[in-house]
Protein backbone atom coordinates (compact mmCIF):
# COMPACT_ATOMS: atom_id res chain seq x y z
CA UNK A 1 0.00 0.00 0.00
CA UNK A 2 2.83 2.38 0.94
CA UNK A 3 4.71 1.61 -2.28
CA UNK A 4 1.59 2.24 -4.39
CA UNK A 5 0.92 5.56 -2.65
CA UNK A 6 4.54 6.63 -3.16
CA UNK A 7 4.33 5.70 -6.85
CA UNK A 8 1.14 7.72 -7.32
CA UNK A 9 2.65 10.77 -5.60
CA UNK A 10 5.80 10.50 -7.73
CA UNK A 11 3.87 10.53 -10.99
CA UNK A 12 2.58 14.14 -10.78
CA UNK A 13 6.05 15.28 -9.70
CA UNK A 14 7.56 13.56 -12.76
CA UNK A 15 5.08 15.26 -15.08
CA UNK A 16 5.77 18.64 -13.47
CA UNK A 17 9.47 18.10 -14.00
CA UNK A 18 8.93 17.21 -17.66
CA UNK A 19 6.71 20.25 -18.22
CA UNK A 20 9.29 22.50 -16.55
CA UNK A 21 12.07 21.14 -18.76
CA UNK A 22 9.89 21.47 -21.85
CA UNK A 23 8.97 25.06 -21.01
CA UNK A 24 12.63 25.91 -20.42
CA UNK A 25 13.59 24.36 -23.76
CA UNK A 26 10.86 26.34 -25.54
CA UNK A 27 12.07 29.60 -23.95
CA UNK A 28 15.69 28.92 -24.90
CA UNK A 29 14.82 27.95 -28.47
CA UNK A 30 12.55 30.97 -28.85
CA UNK A 31 15.36 33.25 -27.64
CA UNK A 32 17.70 31.76 -30.24
CA UNK A 33 15.02 32.06 -32.92
CA UNK A 34 14.38 35.73 -32.09
CA UNK A 35 18.12 36.36 -32.13
CA UNK A 36 18.35 35.39 -35.80
CA UNK A 37 16.08 38.35 -36.76
CA UNK A 38 15.43 36.99 -40.27
CA UNK A 39 13.16 34.40 -38.66
CA UNK A 40 11.20 37.13 -36.90
CA UNK A 41 10.82 38.96 -40.23
CA UNK A 42 9.58 35.80 -41.91
CA UNK A 43 7.18 35.08 -39.06
CA UNK A 44 5.81 38.64 -39.25
CA UNK A 45 5.09 38.21 -42.97
CA UNK A 46 3.34 34.90 -42.34
CA UNK A 47 1.19 36.45 -39.61
CA UNK A 48 0.32 39.35 -41.92
CA UNK A 49 -1.01 37.01 -44.62
CA UNK A 50 -2.78 34.90 -42.03
CA UNK A 51 -4.62 38.02 -40.90
CA UNK A 52 -5.53 38.79 -44.51
CA UNK A 53 -6.90 35.29 -44.98
CA UNK A 54 -8.89 35.49 -41.73
CA UNK A 55 -10.26 38.96 -42.47
CA UNK A 56 -11.72 38.13 -45.90
CA UNK A 57 -14.81 36.15 -44.79
CA UNK A 58 -15.45 38.76 -42.09
CA UNK A 59 -15.40 41.60 -44.61
CA UNK A 60 -17.59 39.66 -47.04
CA UNK A 61 -20.20 39.09 -44.34
CA UNK A 62 -20.17 42.56 -42.82
CA UNK A 63 -18.75 45.30 -45.07
CA UNK A 64 -18.35 44.19 -48.65
CA UNK A 65 -21.26 43.57 -51.00
CA UNK A 66 -20.83 40.08 -52.52
CA UNK A 67 -22.04 41.04 -56.00
CA UNK A 68 -19.19 43.57 -56.17
CA UNK A 69 -16.44 42.07 -54.03
CA UNK A 70 -16.83 38.34 -54.62
CA UNK A 71 -13.35 37.25 -55.77
CA UNK A 72 -14.69 34.99 -58.53
CA UNK A 73 -18.04 36.33 -59.80
CA UNK A 74 -18.05 39.89 -58.44
CA UNK A 75 -18.08 42.95 -60.68
CA UNK A 76 -17.23 46.57 -59.84
CA UNK A 77 -20.34 48.28 -61.21
CA UNK A 78 -19.17 51.59 -59.73
CA UNK A 79 -16.17 51.77 -62.10
CA UNK A 80 -16.61 53.13 -65.63
CA UNK A 81 -13.81 51.07 -67.18
CA UNK A 82 -12.09 47.81 -66.43
CA UNK A 83 -9.43 47.24 -65.28
CA UNK A 84 -9.85 50.19 -62.94
CA UNK A 85 -6.89 51.73 -61.06
CA UNK A 86 -6.77 51.79 -57.23
CA UNK A 87 -9.39 53.92 -55.53
CA UNK A 88 -11.01 54.32 -52.11
CA UNK A 89 -13.61 51.64 -52.88
CA UNK A 90 -11.03 49.35 -54.51
CA UNK A 91 -7.63 49.97 -52.83
CA UNK A 92 -5.79 47.65 -55.24
CA UNK A 93 -7.96 48.34 -58.27
CA UNK A 94 -9.88 45.77 -60.33
CA UNK A 95 -8.77 43.11 -62.80
CA UNK A 96 -9.69 42.96 -66.52
CA UNK A 97 -12.94 41.18 -65.58
CA UNK A 98 -13.96 43.91 -63.10
CA UNK A 99 -13.24 41.91 -59.95
CA UNK A 100 -11.72 43.52 -56.86
CA UNK A 101 -8.03 42.60 -56.61
CA UNK A 102 -7.77 43.07 -52.83
CA UNK A 103 -10.63 40.61 -52.34
CA UNK A 104 -8.92 38.13 -54.66
CA UNK A 105 -5.62 38.56 -52.83
CA UNK A 106 -7.16 37.95 -49.41
CA UNK A 107 -9.27 35.02 -50.60
CA UNK A 108 -6.27 33.35 -52.26
CA UNK A 109 -4.11 33.67 -49.13
CA UNK A 110 -6.26 31.07 -47.37
CA UNK A 111 -5.86 28.63 -50.25
CA UNK A 112 -2.09 29.13 -50.33
CA UNK A 113 -1.76 28.35 -46.63
CA UNK A 114 -3.97 25.26 -46.89
CA UNK A 115 -2.03 23.98 -49.90
CA UNK A 116 1.39 24.60 -48.40
CA UNK A 117 0.63 23.18 -44.97
CA UNK A 118 -1.11 20.08 -46.31
CA UNK A 119 1.75 19.37 -48.72
CA UNK A 120 4.23 19.86 -45.87
CA UNK A 121 2.36 17.52 -43.51
CA UNK A 122 2.13 14.79 -46.17
CA UNK A 123 5.80 15.22 -47.07
CA UNK A 124 7.02 15.07 -43.49
CA UNK A 125 4.75 12.15 -42.54
CA UNK A 126 5.96 10.03 -45.44
CA UNK A 127 9.58 11.20 -45.25
CA UNK A 128 9.88 10.64 -41.50
CA UNK A 129 8.35 7.17 -41.73
CA UNK A 130 10.51 6.17 -44.71
CA UNK A 131 13.66 7.51 -43.06
CA UNK A 132 13.01 5.74 -39.75
CA UNK A 133 12.00 2.42 -41.35
CA UNK A 134 14.96 2.26 -43.74
CA UNK A 135 17.45 3.19 -41.02
CA UNK A 136 16.07 0.60 -38.60
CA UNK A 137 15.65 -2.40 -40.92
CA UNK A 138 18.28 -1.78 -43.57
CA UNK A 139 18.79 -4.62 -46.04
CA UNK A 140 16.16 -5.19 -48.71
CA UNK A 141 13.77 -2.65 -47.17
CA UNK A 142 16.43 0.04 -47.36
CA UNK A 143 17.32 -0.94 -50.94
CA UNK A 144 13.74 -0.82 -52.22
CA UNK A 145 12.78 2.47 -50.55
CA UNK A 146 16.04 4.22 -51.43
CA UNK A 147 15.81 3.16 -55.09
CA UNK A 148 12.28 4.55 -55.09
CA UNK A 149 13.67 7.75 -53.58
CA UNK A 150 16.30 7.90 -56.34
CA UNK A 151 13.56 7.69 -58.96
CA UNK A 152 11.56 10.45 -57.27
CA UNK A 153 14.62 12.69 -57.06
CA UNK A 154 15.52 12.12 -60.72
CA UNK A 155 12.02 13.03 -61.91
CA UNK A 156 11.70 16.72 -62.84
CA UNK A 157 9.07 17.73 -60.29
CA UNK A 158 7.49 20.68 -62.09
CA UNK A 159 7.33 18.71 -65.36
CA UNK A 160 5.54 15.84 -63.63
CA UNK A 161 3.07 18.27 -62.09
CA UNK A 162 2.42 19.89 -65.47
CA UNK A 163 1.73 16.52 -67.12
CA UNK A 164 -0.56 15.35 -64.32
CA UNK A 165 -2.43 18.66 -64.23
CA UNK A 166 -2.93 18.58 -68.00
CA UNK A 167 -4.23 14.99 -68.04
CA UNK A 168 -6.38 14.84 -64.91
CA UNK A 169 -8.39 17.41 -62.98
CA UNK A 170 -6.15 18.71 -60.20
CA UNK A 171 -7.37 20.98 -57.42
CA UNK A 172 -5.55 22.26 -54.34
CA UNK A 173 -6.10 19.06 -52.34
CA UNK A 174 -4.88 16.75 -55.09
CA UNK A 175 -1.92 19.02 -55.82
CA UNK A 176 -0.89 18.98 -52.15
CA UNK A 177 -1.05 15.17 -52.07
CA UNK A 178 1.01 14.84 -55.25
CA UNK A 179 3.67 17.25 -54.02
CA UNK A 180 3.72 15.53 -50.62
CA UNK A 181 4.15 12.06 -52.12
CA UNK A 182 6.88 13.13 -54.54
CA UNK A 183 8.81 14.97 -51.83
CA UNK A 184 8.17 12.45 -49.04
CA UNK A 185 9.42 9.45 -50.98
CA UNK A 186 12.19 11.56 -52.52
CA UNK A 187 14.54 14.09 -50.95
CA UNK A 188 12.82 14.23 -47.56
CA UNK A 189 13.10 10.47 -47.07
CA UNK A 190 16.81 10.45 -47.92
CA UNK A 191 17.56 13.43 -45.69
CA UNK A 192 15.66 12.05 -42.70
CA UNK A 193 17.18 8.59 -43.18
CA UNK A 194 20.66 10.09 -42.77
CA UNK A 195 19.52 11.59 -39.47
CA UNK A 196 17.86 8.34 -38.38
CA UNK A 197 21.08 6.38 -38.98
CA UNK A 198 22.67 8.37 -36.17
CA UNK A 199 19.75 7.49 -33.87
CA UNK A 200 19.55 3.71 -34.39
CA UNK A 201 23.11 3.22 -33.04
CA UNK A 202 22.33 4.95 -29.74
CA UNK A 203 22.55 2.80 -26.58
CA UNK A 204 18.89 3.35 -25.67
CA UNK A 205 17.83 1.68 -28.95
CA UNK A 206 19.77 -1.45 -27.98
CA UNK A 207 18.30 -1.22 -24.50
CA UNK A 208 14.79 -1.05 -26.00
CA UNK A 209 15.50 -4.16 -28.08
CA UNK A 210 16.86 -5.99 -25.02
CA UNK A 211 13.74 -5.03 -23.05
CA UNK A 212 11.58 -6.74 -25.68
CA UNK A 213 10.50 -3.71 -27.68
CA UNK A 214 9.19 -4.56 -31.16
CA UNK A 215 10.14 -2.74 -34.37
CA UNK A 216 6.95 -0.67 -34.42
CA UNK A 217 7.47 0.44 -30.81
CA UNK A 218 11.12 1.32 -31.33
CA UNK A 219 10.53 3.17 -34.61
CA UNK A 220 7.60 5.31 -33.49
CA UNK A 221 8.51 5.79 -29.82
CA UNK A 222 12.30 6.14 -29.95
CA UNK A 223 13.40 6.97 -33.50
CA UNK A 224 10.63 9.17 -34.94
CA UNK A 225 10.55 11.65 -31.99
CA UNK A 226 14.25 12.30 -32.53
CA UNK A 227 13.58 13.11 -36.18
CA UNK A 228 10.77 15.58 -35.50
CA UNK A 229 12.96 18.73 -35.13
CA UNK A 230 14.51 18.11 -38.56
CA UNK A 231 11.10 17.12 -39.94
CA UNK A 232 9.58 20.39 -38.77
CA UNK A 233 12.45 22.26 -40.39
CA UNK A 234 11.83 20.46 -43.67
CA UNK A 235 8.15 21.42 -43.46
CA UNK A 236 9.07 25.09 -43.85
CA UNK A 237 10.93 24.48 -47.10
CA UNK A 238 8.17 22.22 -48.43
CA UNK A 239 5.58 24.98 -47.97
CA UNK A 240 7.73 27.29 -50.11
CA UNK A 241 8.00 24.71 -52.89
CA UNK A 242 4.28 23.94 -52.83
CA UNK A 243 3.24 27.61 -53.10
CA UNK A 244 5.68 28.19 -55.95
CA UNK A 245 4.51 25.07 -57.83
CA UNK A 246 0.86 26.10 -57.49
CA UNK A 247 1.68 29.58 -58.80
CA UNK A 248 3.40 28.13 -61.89
CA UNK A 249 0.59 25.69 -62.66
CA UNK A 250 -2.10 28.33 -62.10
CA UNK A 251 -0.27 30.77 -64.36
CA UNK A 252 -0.30 28.09 -67.07
CA UNK A 253 -4.03 27.57 -66.48
CA UNK A 254 -3.63 23.88 -65.58
CA UNK A 255 -5.38 23.78 -62.20
CA UNK A 256 -9.10 23.37 -61.60
CA UNK A 257 -9.39 26.02 -58.87
CA UNK A 258 -11.60 29.05 -58.22
CA UNK A 259 -8.95 31.64 -57.43
CA UNK A 260 -5.25 31.90 -56.55
CA UNK A 261 -2.38 34.34 -56.89
CA UNK A 262 -1.06 32.46 -59.90
CA UNK A 263 -4.51 32.53 -61.49
CA UNK A 264 -4.65 36.29 -60.98
CA UNK A 265 -1.46 36.65 -63.04
CA UNK A 266 -2.88 34.19 -65.60
CA UNK A 267 -5.97 36.40 -66.00
CA UNK A 268 -3.74 39.42 -66.55
CA UNK A 269 -1.72 37.56 -69.17
CA UNK A 270 -4.82 36.24 -70.96
CA UNK A 271 -6.20 39.79 -71.25
CA UNK A 272 -2.94 41.05 -72.73
CA UNK A 273 -1.81 43.28 -69.84
CA UNK A 274 1.16 41.24 -68.62
CA UNK A 275 3.80 43.33 -70.43
CA UNK A 276 2.15 46.66 -69.60
CA UNK A 277 3.56 46.81 -66.09
CA UNK A 278 4.12 50.55 -66.03
CA UNK A 279 0.54 51.44 -66.92
CA UNK A 280 -1.31 48.57 -65.20
CA UNK A 281 1.04 47.81 -62.31
CA UNK A 282 -1.79 46.85 -59.92
CA UNK A 283 -2.57 43.82 -62.10
CA UNK A 284 0.92 42.36 -61.62
CA UNK A 285 2.52 43.51 -58.40
CA UNK A 286 0.00 42.48 -55.68
CA UNK A 287 -0.13 38.80 -56.68
CA UNK A 288 3.52 38.43 -57.73
CA UNK A 289 4.76 40.26 -54.63
CA UNK A 290 2.57 38.09 -52.40
CA UNK A 291 3.96 34.90 -53.93
CA UNK A 292 7.51 36.17 -53.43
CA UNK A 293 6.95 37.37 -49.87
CA UNK A 294 5.13 34.29 -48.62
CA UNK A 295 7.63 31.88 -50.18
CA UNK A 296 10.50 33.94 -48.78
CA UNK A 297 8.92 34.12 -45.33
CA UNK A 298 8.74 30.34 -44.90
CA UNK A 299 12.31 30.06 -46.19
CA UNK A 300 13.50 32.66 -43.68
CA UNK A 301 11.72 30.86 -40.83
CA UNK A 302 13.26 27.59 -42.00
CA UNK A 303 16.76 29.09 -42.05
CA UNK A 304 16.27 30.43 -38.53
CA UNK A 305 15.01 27.07 -37.31
CA UNK A 306 18.08 25.49 -38.88
CA UNK A 307 20.26 27.67 -36.66
CA UNK A 308 18.20 26.66 -33.63
CA UNK A 309 18.24 22.93 -34.39
CA UNK A 310 21.78 22.59 -35.76
CA UNK A 311 24.38 23.14 -32.98
CA UNK A 312 27.09 23.93 -35.55
CA UNK A 313 25.15 26.97 -36.76
CA UNK A 314 24.31 28.37 -33.35
CA UNK A 315 25.89 31.68 -32.50
CA UNK A 316 28.26 31.77 -29.60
Amino acid sequence: MAVAAASQSATPALWRMRLTLAARSVRENWSMFVGTRIGVLGLAIIVFYLLLAAAHPILMNTVWEPRIYDPVVGYAFDEARQPAPPSLRHPLGTDPLGRDILSQLMFSARSEFMLGLLAAVVTVTIGTTVGAVTAYFGGIVDTILMRLADIMIMLPGISVLIVLSATIGVEHFELALIIGILSGFGGAGVLLKSQALGVVVKPYIEAARAAGGGPVHIIFVHIVPNLLPLSFLYMMFTVTGAIFSEAVLSFLGLLDIRMSWGLMIHTTESAGYLLQVGEFWWLIFPASLSITLLCSSFYLVGRSLDEVINPRLRRA
